[in-house]
């Protein structure tokens, strides 16, 4: 195999580098949200321009410091964006398939997990958000049993800038 990357391959360059977090947790309104914002750090680095894998290196609520390592990739066979999550705080891989929107600022990831209370397998979404080329946001949701999706974390990532 010699494949050379394709375009969508290309939009994942964006998320190389090294990057700060902040989180924002809950469901419901601002006023149920976590008062607390957890933070931490996130390198990207592009595996053969076909692949990027992120490391964090954080704290996440009501699991103190963890590790996460998410894959993300393009498989133009099926035209989608795919990938895998695990995270030193679950047992559970999380894998991933997705889609850009017509903007080419907003990544929006399916996966199935386990519930809150770890008593059934639903679905997730995990959307990517560029608001600039060093600012960009994850949004998760949970699809509820009453066919909505409910927000329940929110990631603010900035760009580490070394001047």
């Amino acid at each position: 195999m010699n494949a050379q990357p394709q375009q969508e391959h290309h939009w994942l360059d964006r998320l190389v580098g090294e990057w700060t977090y902040e989180i924002e947790c809950g469901m419901g309104s601002e006023s149920d949200r976590s008062q607390s914002k957890p933070k931490g750090i996130e390198i990207v680095r592009s595996l053969g321009g076909f692949w990027t894998v992120a490391e964090t290196d954080g704290e996440m609520p009501e699991c103190g410091t963890v590790k996460t390592i998410t894959t993300l990739g393009y498989d133009p066979k099926t035209d989608r964006y795919v990938g895998t999550f695990v995270g030193s705080m679950m047992a559970h891989l999380w894998v991933y398939s997705g889609s850009l929107d017509a903007t080419g600022k907003v990544l929006t990831l399916e996966a199935e997990g386990p519930n809150f209370s770890d008593t059934a397998i639903v679905k997730y979404q995990d959307i990517h958000e560029f608001i600039s080329d060093d600012r960009r946001t994850l949004t998760s949701r949970i699809l509820g049993e009453d066919g909505n999706w409910n927000q329940f974390m929110t990631s603010h990532y900035w760009r580490k800038n070394d001047k």
